[in-house]
């Protein structure tokens, strides 16, 4: 598992990342070549959804009326269904204004149980001769049939995948004429059909499919065309224009895509290759509706039904007649075969090719390919760095602090290498204008539909994969470059004598406890630190958080030499720049400059830590010990006390460890000192150690000077006296503390 990461690498940075990028624009192309089954379905049909409320249909001429079947009309007349002679008259009445067609958005499959015959058969308390002309008169039926006879009526049916009560296998309409192509059609097909009874069919101009699909609960798009067992019959916005417009016979032009117009007279009507018209609806409004009852109560100027197309529908609250539209509102479903032959007549159309989905996937792979080709360029990065490897060697080579220089070129390079995040964020806004931007003219003036949104998604993952490329491999010239630049330095300090001047530099970047706190009375501190080489791995580090709280680290890296100074030096800048950055307590500081040291340590190396932070206002200490010798606690009387407690290990040796923290309550005068083991373990010539005994007797003996001052230098005599001339070990640091109070009356 440790080698998939650097495999993957390897393959993402091969010949600049151009390999994976193109099989990915091939695998997302693949998926996008079945429209109906690609990933991005939903975003493109709520990218077109999104057209149409920014260009909703103007409506001009308005054709169409819808009679609805609504709450005043069943108030007036009764739940429904209505007795078979009331929808007479409303067929009459409309009829009477001579309309050009009525489409009913209604099936009647069963009798009217309403009429006289089925009253007689039910109700058999009634006298004889009262039920014998009950069965003698006309049926409410035969009334209706009467009067759909007499008007230009459209019937309407519904397609069903299965037979249930009162469907039948066909549905007899005006034939429709086929032209072009005989490619068999892939249309909308439904083995069963429910219909309205065959005496309402028999007098009927034509008879038409009600069936619509909706997508995601939104109905987008209408069956113009469907096949029932083998009869191509039309929707009920053709049937009723064919019969508006007096013409005997729908004509279909076909080609090799299946449905390519619909003709009616003199209109061409472009289609989808399955037959399905897409429905461009307008803003909603109610101008074109008009109740039931006010029609019987002949309160309708003929003007408004004379010479259009009527539908009638159900819009009552219950009837469960609604649709959801692409502008995000409801409406009765009669409103969709309205939206359909407004849209028709007025020659507006909305509609989405074959060709369209080939075009997008030409742009899609042209885009990619060019991507492809572009961003791994070397001119083009080029042109979007800001600086390389090269030039940051020349910039160090004048730089004399080995670690200041690691951590200095380490930020450089995060900042600078690889392309500018404003080029990232300009092509994406390129790309969303581009694609975007093309589809709202290509809907806006000519009614097509195009899907935006799934070529600017794949673009934009072949875009972040080369991205992806282009930052490893900046990644790998950084390490790489950061490594020959320590080679270069080490062996600079090796020839030139530079270790002293890094000996100089590493002891400067430490603080001066005399200067560091003028004016300050809430405490005292002083601190040592000699190295036993020229450079060292000890570190300590004090400065205020605040005006309240002190912050302070004592620390030991692992090893000796310059690699240990290095890391003392970056081990220092990462515990203060995530104490001033994560002010959550200590135990939150040392886990964040853990988990970012050791990040990046290819040496293996590990840092033992005290890092504390001292209320000054009330005493109170926080605490943590990564692996570190415990700190000592000296009281104002002079007892000595080991803060022994929870701890963790030495930072870097687990990136994820919680450090436990450790709390105190500081008496006014306390001292607290914290070591390294190079004065413990400090040995004489004659393999002794220094020892803790000696420092306890060390800091007994310093009680007539309690300042830390004193007591670093009482215990720093000692160990140079029992150390003699033998070569130190080790590095030799003391930090100590003394807290006087919050108004400094401790002394």
């Amino acid at each position: 598992m440790r080698r998939l990461p650097a495999w993957l690498s390897r393959i993402w940075r091969a010949k600049k990342g151009r390999p994976v990028s193109f099989v990915l624009l091939i695998v997302l192309g693949v998926l996008l070549a079945f429209p109906e089954q690609q990933p991005f379905k939903s975003a493109r049909l709520a990218l077109f959804d999104e057209y149409q409320s920014l260009f909703p249909r103007q409506s001009h001429s308005q054709p169409v009326v819808i009679v609805e079947i609504d709450e005043e009309a069943l108030s007036a007349l009764g739940q429904w269904p209505w007795p078979r002679n009331y929808f007479a008259a409303l067929i009459d009445a409309i009829a009477a204004l001579k309309p050009a067609a009525i489409g009913l958005d209604i099936i009647m499959p069963e009798a009217d149980h309403a009429s006289p015959q089925a009253v007689a058969e039910s109700r058999t308390d009634l006298p004889e001769a009262v039920r014998k002309a009950l069965a003698g008169a006309a049926s409410n039926d035969h009334l209706l049939a009467s009067s759909l006879a007499e008007a230009p009526i459209v019937l309407g049916a519904a397609g069903f995948s299965l037979n249930v009560s009162s469907t039948q296998d066909v549905l007899h309409t005006n034939a429709v004429q086929l032209r072009g192509d005989k490619t068999p059609l892939k249309l909308n097909s439904y083995p069963y059909v429910l219909s309205s009874l065959p005496e309402f069919q028999a007098v009927a101009r034509g008879q038409a499919l009600l069936s619509s699909n909706p997508e995601n609960g939104i109905l987008r798009r209408a069956a113009e065309l469907s096949n029932i067992n083998g009869t191509i019959v039309p929707g009920l916005a053709l049937e009723m224009m064919r019969v508006a417009h007096e013409v005997p016979n729908i004509s279909v032009d076909l080609g090799s895509h299946g449905v390519k117009t619909v003709n009616i007279g003199s209109l061409t009507i472009p289609m989808q290759g399955n037959g399905e018209a897409w429905v461009h609806y307008d803003s909603p409004s109610r101008q074109r509706y008009i109740s039931a009852v006010r029609l019987l109560k002949n309160e309708i100027p003929a003007e408004r039904i004379q010479g259009k197309m009527v539908l009638v529908g159900l819009t009552g609250l219950g009837l469960q007649d609604v649709i959801t539209t692409p502008l995000g509102d409801l409406r009765p479903g009669v409103e969709v075969h309205a939206q359909l032959i407004e849209s028709f007549e007025e020659g507006h159309f909305l509609t989405r090719p074959w060709w369209m989905h080939w075009a997008e996937l030409f742009v899609l792979f042209g885009g990619g390919l060019l991507l492809i080709w572009l961003v791994p360029h070397d001119q083009f990065r080029k042109n979007f760095r800001q600086s390389g490897p090269s030039q940051i060697a020349r910039r160090n080579m004048a730089q004399t602090s080995v670690a200041g220089h690691a951590i200095r070129e380490r930020r450089k390079w995060d900042r600078s290498e690889g392309i500018k995040p404003q080029f990232t964020v300009m092509v994406i806004i390129f790309l969303l204008v581009v694609f975007f931007g093309t589809g709202i003219v290509l809907f806006n003036r000519a009614g097509l539909l195009f899907d935006a949104v799934s070529p600017f998604l794949v673009l934009n993952i072949v875009f972040g994969s080369l991205l992806f490329s282009v930052f490893i491999e900046a990644g790998q010239q950084r390490k790489s470059a950061e490594l020959a630049l320590q080679n270069q330095r080490l062996k600079a300090a090796q020839l030139a004598g530079e270790l002293d001047a890094a000996r100089r530099i590493q002891l400067g970047t430490l603080p001066v406890a005399a200067t560091s706190f003028p004016g300050e009375t809430r405490f005292e501190i002083d601190a040592m630190l000699e190295p036993a080489r020229q450079v060292g791995g000890d570190l300590y580090d004090f400065f205020m958080m605040d005006s309240r709280h002190l912050f302070f680290v004592i620390g030991d890296v692992s090893g000796k030499g310059l690699p240990a100074s290095l890391f003392m030096v970056v081990t220092k800048a990462l515990a203060k720049s995530a104490a001033l950055r994560k002010n959550d307590g200590i135990g939150a500081i040392v886990n964040l400059a853990n988990l970012e040291m050791a990040r990046e340590n290819p040496e293996m190396l590990f840092v033992t830590v005290v890092a504390g932070i001292l209320d000054l206002d009330n005493g109170v200490l926080e605490m943590v010990n990564a692996g570190h010798d415990a700190p000592w606690c000296i009281g104002k009387t002079g007892n000595i006390e080991s803060l022994n407690g929870d701890g963790g290990p030495p930072l870097c040796v687990l990136d994820d460890f919680d450090y436990p923290v450790q709390s105190r309550q500081l008496a006014e005068g306390d001292t607290l000192l914290l070591l390294t083991d190079g004065i413990t373990e400090a040995m004489n010539a004659n393999k002794e150690l220094y020892g803790m005994e000696r420092v306890t007797a060390v800091l007994a003996r310093s009680l007539a000077d309690r300042h830390p001052r004193a007591r670093v230098a009482a215990l720093r005599e000692d160990v140079r006296q029992f150390v003699g001339e033998t070569e130190a070990s080790d590095d030799l640091t003391l930090l100590v503390i003394r807290w006087l109070g919050a108004d400094g009356s401790g002394m």
